[in-house]
């Protein structure tokens, strides 16, 4: 239990928005994602970073 991920800064998340849609998004700290729901992509979080390329989006539509 003494293990924390490392996040993300929560002012960051704030600020952020899909650089598809600009829409709002939904911090995933399961999956260490942020979602877009309406892109219906998921953007990785690595090492704390948000890696906001929808290139390294994985898209939602893949896990239904």
């Amino acid at each position: 239990m003494g293990e924390r991920a490392p996040g993300v800064d929560p002012k960051l998340l704030e600020i952020l928005v899909c650089p598809v849609t600009k829409g709002p998004l939904r911090y995933d700290r399961e999956r260490e994602e942020l979602v877009s729901e309406r892109a219906h992509l998921a953007y990785p979080i690595r090492d704390g970073i948000p890696i906001m390329l929808p290139s390294e989006a994985r898209s939602l539509d893949e896990t239904k």
